[in-house]
């Protein structure tokens, strides 16, 4: 039943995040290992949106750490252990809670000694700034555990680029890039932690800087952004930009697109007043910039098609099914239309 809620779920949000976004470019998921212990490795500026864009776009079943603040109600809590979350604590989360972190590794380690898939932040914690951040060890401490108790289990590390558009803006654009797999085997030396653990995670921040927009975080930080925002540049192309910030060479400052589609965003809104009234309402106590694509994605993915089903059943009983079924379709179908022909709005 597990597996059953699991698959159902991974199929749902990935038709979720379709028509969230005016466009998802995977690249690279031929180098996913398909058999053996992996460890995907990534970016983190977005919050949720981060591990279920990836764990949607990949074969492999994937279990994946969050943050622990978002286990606090128990039903919510449960619902999230069978789609393979799992809590991580923090400091600011209490000194006591650090402590459910050892049970936690514990399982990663049973995951990984299974050849199963496992996704890990190990910049530590959500971000919108276009930087890869240093890494912490806390990803090779799991991996080496592993191999210290279980020597003959072969762990790839598959370092993901994640990058969007203009993340927490709707409609956007989201790019995931997935690296060279490093075998971790050939890089744990059980008598040298630290130097082991320095090796792995300079092989993965330098993939990264290279599978996601990387602006270094400097003096130059806000002047590189600003150059590119004001041409608009489409960060999901993320060698043409990086090219560009590492040679200097910034286009022209660009007008931003008139939106056509917007008389559609306007019949979009007048036939979902209720699930767009609640959103916004919410929107407004949303305190973290990273968690509002979490937010508006989760409340919409399932009160827009509830609310068309309860207008389609009024619909039915008012007229017939085939006037019903039409609506439902057209609805969707709107929404669709809104999100790929919409330009993106412009980044800040």
């Amino acid at each position: 039943m597990k597996t059953f809620i699991y698959y159902f779920f991974k199929f749902y949000v990935r038709v979720g995040l379709f028509f969230y976004y005016k466009k998802i470019t995977v690249i690279g998921n031929k180098n996913i290992p398909k058999e053996g212990a992996i460890v995907f490795a990534s970016n983190h500026p977005n919050g949720l949106l981060d591990p279920l864009l990836i764990a949607t776009h990949t074969k492999r079943r994937t279990s994946f750490l969050v943050q622990a603040a978002i286990f606090n109600n128990p039903l919510v809590a449960s619902f999230f252990d069978l789609l393979g979350m799992m809590p991580i604590y923090r400091i600011k989360d209490g000194i006591k809670q650090l402590n459910k972190n050892e049970a936690i590794f514990n399982k990663c380690e049973t995951l990984l000694k299974d050849n199963k898939a496992l996704l890990i932040f190990p910049e530590g914690s959500h971000n919108k700034n276009r930087t890869i951040r240093p890494l912490s060890k806390g990803f090779t401490r799991i991996i080496f555990k592993t191999l210290d108790n279980s020597p003959n289990t072969q762990i790839h590390i598959v370092p993901v680029g994640i990058t969007y558009q203009n993340a927490s803006n709707f409609p956007s654009k989201s790019a995931i890039n997935f690296g060279t797999p490093i075998l971790a085997n050939n890089f744990y030396d059980k008598e040298n932690f630290n130097q082991s653990a320095k090796i792995i995670k300079d092989q993965v921040y330098s993939q990264l800087k290279k599978l996601s927009v990387h602006i270094k975080h400097d003096e130059n930080y806000n002047a590189v952004l600003s150059s590119l925002n004001s041409a608009q540049v489409d960060f999901t192309q993320v060698n043409t930009v990086n090219s560009i910030i590492k040679k200097k060479n910034y286009p022209e400052k660009k007008k931003r697109s008139k939106n056509y589609a917007f008389p559609l965003l306007c019949l979009i809104i007048l036939n979902s007043i209720v699930p767009f009234s609640i959103w916004k309402m919410i929107s407004n106590k949303v305190d973290e910039f990273e968690f509002i694509d979490t937010f508006r994605l989760s409340i919409n993915a399932f009160s827009f098609p509830i609310f068309y089903g309860i207008q389609s059943w009024v619909i039915y009983l008012l007229f017939n099914w085939q006037i019903a079924f039409i609506y439902f379709i057209s609805s969707f179908l709107l929404v669709f239309l809104y999100v790929k022909l919409s330009p993106t709005p412009p980044s800040k």
